[in-house]
């Protein structure tokens, strides 16, 4: 075991990734001997060279159809998208051609070699060009995993995960934790399994649920509901998509309740999928309705992003609301 932040666990996981499989390749926009402008790919090109490590012209369309090509010619691609505000000029090569080579090609070919890793979120004073969380506009589309880590050993384990599995992969990467969490991770190979949520904390009164750096808010926040004698049930999905129904819903049936947290707009956010779909494995457990904690439905605003950002407070707020419902 090693001491690790959760940067130093990306960078770990890519540097075994690419030992274990002469195949693996890196590459984005200024990954190479600058590292990345985190610094998530720092000596990968010292140890690997400049054939498997590499800048890229700054274009994310261009990044992705790259990858498209080297993924479906059996290289093992992982790109880099600086930011994942920035996704979205790669938006149509992502929807239209990773995720549906295989289904189009009748199996013949595929993408699934593909791992697309990208920083999202806020905290960090970045505006509204460098905080979004856009995970619910990839959730919509078959063909697609979508992966969200919570912590330097998640991140190691869901990204290596993530670079076998037999399917494209959005690894998401909540970039306001990239050097606050720290924690010891092996230093050994290891994986986590896509698609498999995890109980965090177990309690009987109420199910909190989220996702990436989101997890430790409703951490927060449960310790403070603990005080007031609620017993929080805490709950990481980890997968977006495709996301663990059972072991929500398995909980949900044992607590009666359900608040959802993530830092994303309200409005079409991928807590609306959860709630739906909860409602229907759960209507006749719920002792309320479900809750949903999120960002506001306005661009991500930097001069008032306390203010937008679905803190502890607003939990802890939310959760007595829900069991004195």
């Amino acid at each position: 075991m090693a001491t690790m932040n959760m940067l130093q666990a990306v960078n770990n996981a890519l540097i075994t990734a690419m030992t274990q499989d002469e195949r693996a390749m890196v590459f984005g926009e200024d990954v190479g001997h600058f590292g990345g402008v985190f610094r998530a790919t720092s000596n990968l090109q010292e140890k690997f060279g400049k054939g498997r490590c590499f800048n890229t012209p700054l274009t994310e369309q261009g990044i992705i159809g790259f990858a498209n090509g080297l993924a479906a010619q059996g290289s093992i691609a992982i790109a880099e998208i600086q930011f994942a505000d920035y996704i979205f000029p790669a938006f149509d090569q992502i929807i239209n051609e990773t995720a549906k080579w295989r289904y189009r090609s009748g199996g013949q070919f595929s993408c699934g070699s593909l791992t697309i890793r990208t920083p999202y979120g806020g905290g960090i004073s970045g505006g509204h060009y460098h905080s979004q969380s856009p995970e619910a506009f990839f959730a919509h589309i078959p063909g697609l995993k979508v992966v969200i880590p919570r912590n330097p050993y998640q991140a190691k384990g869901l990204l290596l995960a993530s670079i076998r599995d037999d399917n494209p992969v959005l690894f998401m990467e909540p970039k306001r934790l990239y050097r606050a969490s720290v924690g010891e991770v092996p230093e050994s190979d290891y994986t986590i399994p896509l698609g498999k949520a995890e109980v965090v904390k177990v309690g009987c009164d109420i199910t909190l649920l989220a996702w990436g750096a989101q997890i430790e808010v409703i951490e927060k926040a449960a310790e403070m509901a603990e005080k007031d004698g609620i017993s929080c049930e805490i709950v990481d999905l980890r997968s977006i998509l495709p996301w663990d129904r059972e072991t929500v819903a398995k909980s949900v049936q044992k607590t009666g309740r359900l608040l959802i947290n993530h830092e994303a707009p309200l409005t079409g956010g991928f807590a609306s999928e959860i709630a739906a779909s909860i409602q229907e494995k759960c209507f006749l457990h719920l002792e309320s309705p479900i809750t949903r904690v999120c960002g506001l439905d306005t661009p991500y605003p930097l001069a008032h992003e306390k203010e937008y950002m679905p803190d502890h407070l607003k939990t802890y707020e939310a959760i007595k609301r829900c069991v004195n419902f």
